[in-house]
């Protein structure tokens, strides 16, 4: 049974092979097997033989076990072939499902170095096989994705066609994945005309090509594939808008700031200092302390209730003389809770004007507010400063520094978002932006009607639309509807079929990650083979 186990444990894919040792050094595993079969076919002329010329041992790294790693020394038979004209005289047995030729690994070890290689490359890959127990170089793992069987790349219906860095700013190629499948189909050196429309050419079929708003890739679905139906991406159709609308926001972004008065500033502090919630006394209300005394007082209270003489209160409690006199005189605990120099003067009191009037303009930070104090001659600490400004934000907790003025961006960002998505300060502050400026105002209704006309697939409408941003006076958006005129037919189908070339942005991002290993173009065959058998 044991041995039957151990059979199947390390050649369950192989059927002419039988065990014969198993023997453990340390962190070596060495098992010794022998090949059965009775003939062998010739790898030159295809002829079965059955003539043994000689036997020989192969060794064979396989997967680990126990974090140890394996090591089949497995005996194989090496056959003469029966053609004579054959010029393999002689050739060795391969065993399906554990060897190859001229390999040094089994199958099942050389699968799984190769998807390693296609994960993580060179360095990155031959750590984790090192931490796998079967030690490669990062050369021998590049070496496994360049002997992947080149694939013939299939026609796809639906095409999306982009391009992608190889060196940002200098080296471009392209990428070609199949829309429906959302898998990457080939991967082409360059994108120009030439190339992208040789590629068409050799691979007819293509119905639908999605694409950016590119004139090389217009000018290579016309000759490649002259049928085929052209789709502008959304994403930069709205990327594109959104740039329209960020230089109508720079134009007028003397309007994004709200005019100084025209809002009633938050409550703020008097200017003559005069602050009655922070300088009367107020007993402390929490605390160790404050809980301490007010047990103590009402024990003393109860025991001289009952006609108990203070020296007696003083043994039973355990409390000095002064303590208990001090409490017995108290009608309430709150009058032992007021500090002794409440109501005294305080050194930060000439500079409490001048607090009050940088907290009404937004300044509250204790940090800062010391630093101007220093430079106006404040010769205190600044604990002092800290604890007054504690106090501040405690006594007039709606006051507080002015909301930040709305950025380009911010503003850009409120009129290309959905409404649904901003929340209730940022609506009313857009509000209170489109209706100072009515150019803003009038280009978030176009964009919110060009939003509606793309979610709702009403490519029809692009002219209607057009002609209403045309009748307006709004350049930016001129600019960007002359664009889409150029590619008119191309934008109306991104806006009324389904299609779109989002699978070919999750494919540009894992690209991204996938050549952190490989700079320039040296390396493009080994990225396009690691992108295509990754997939």
């Amino acid at each position: 049974m044991t041995d039957a186990l151990l059979q199947d444990l390390w050649f369950h894919r192989a059927d002419d092979v039988v065990l014969d040792t198993i023997a453990i050094r340390d962190e070596l595993v060495t098992v010794q097997a022998a090949a059965t079969t009775g003939r062998a076919e010739c790898p030159a002329c295809g002829t079965t033989s059955t003539r043994v010329h000689s036997r020989y041992v192969r060794r064979l790294d396989d997967t680990a076990a126990g974090q140890r790693r394996v090591v089949i020394e497995l005996q194989v038979r090496r056959f003469r072939c029966r053609q004579q004209a054959c010029p393999q005289a002689t050739f060795a047995e391969q065993v399906p499902g554990l060897t190859f030729r001229h390999g040094r690994r089994s199958q099942g070890l050389q699968s799984a170095l190769q998807q390693v290689a296609l994960m993580l490359a060179g360095r990155a890959g031959a750590r984790l096989a090192g931490a796998l127990a079967a030690p490669v170089s990062r050369s021998t793992l590049l070496r496994l994705i360049r002997a992947l069987p080149e694939s013939a790349p299939t026609t796809p219906r639906v095409l999306g066609v982009d391009e992608f860095a190889l060196r940002k700013g200098q080296v471009y190629a392209t990428i070609l994945v199949d829309i429906e499948t959302r898998r990457p189909v080939d991967l082409l050196p360059d994108r120009t005309v030439e190339t992208v429309a040789r590629w068409l050419t050799e691979h007819p079929g293509v119905q639908v090509i999605c694409r950016d708003r590119s004139a090389s890739y217009a000018e290579a679905g016309r000759l490649g594939a002259p049928d085929a139906i052209h789709v502008a991406d959304r994403w930069h159709i709205w990327k594109n808008l959104a740039e329209a609308v960020e230089k109508t926001v720079v134009h007028h972004r003397a309007l994004l700031h709200e005019p100084p008065g025209t809002t009633a500033d938050h409550p703020a502090p008097p200017a003559d200092g005069s602050l009655p919630t922070l300088t009367e006394a107020s007993p402390r209300c929490t605390g160790r302390l404050s809980d301490r005394i007010r047990e103590q007082h009402v024990a003393v209270h109860t025991l001289l209730e009952t006609g108990i003489a203070l020296r007696e209160i003083t043994r039973r409690l355990d409390l000095a003389r002064n303590t208990v006199r001090r409490l017995a005189h108290a009608t309430d605990p709150d009058e032992l809770l007021v500090g002794k120099w409440t109501g005294r003067a305080s050194i930060l009191d000439p500079y409490k004007p001048y607090i009050h009037q940088r907290w009404a303009q937004g300044c509250t930070v204790a940090r800062r507010l010391f630093e101007e104090l220093q430079e106006r001659g404040y010769p205190g600490g600044e604990q002092v400063v800290k604890a007054y400004v504690r106090k501040l934000r405690e006594a007039f907790p709606q006051s507080g520094p002015p909301r930040r003025k709305p950025s380009t961006r911010d503003v850009t960002s409120w009129i290309t978002r959905h409404p649904d998505s901003l929340d209730e300060d940022q609506n009313q502050r857009l509000q209170e932006v489109l209706a100072r400026c009515p150019v803003l105002d009038r280009t978030a209704q176009h964009v919110r009607a060009f939003a509606e006309l793309m979610n709702n697939r009403h490519g029809h409408q692009l002219k209607d639309w057009i002609a209403q941003v045309q009748a307006d006076s709004i350049p930016a958006l001129h600019t960007f509807t002359a664009g889409l005129g150029q590619d008119l037919d191309a934008v109306i189908a991104g806006l009324s079929l389904r299609y779109s070339s989002g699978a070919v942005e999750g494919h540009n991002n894992k690209i991204k990650m996938l050549k952190r290993q490989m700079f320039g173009r040296a390396n493009f065959d080994l990225l396009r083979k690691r992108v295509l058998h990754a997939a």
